[in-house]
């Protein structure tokens, strides 16, 4: 489970830079970046909550 949010986290990181440099201005390109920001989002969500916690109280 982990290593597959890493892998989207990383591709969706990929992929905002590859947006940035590729797509002209436009539509297109908000969309994209939106697209890649939430699956970052979700991805270091995910992590967050699957992290190994301290049982010390």
């Amino acid at each position: 489970m982990k290593a597959l949010l890493w892998f989207v986290l990383g591709v969706c990181l990929l992929g905002n830079v590859c947006v940035s440099a590729m797509v002209d201005d436009g539509l297109q390109k908000v969309l994209l970046s939106v697209a890649c920001g939430v699956g970052v989002l979700a991805a270091g969500a995910g992590l967050w909550v699957t992290r190994p916690r301290d049982r010390r109280s």
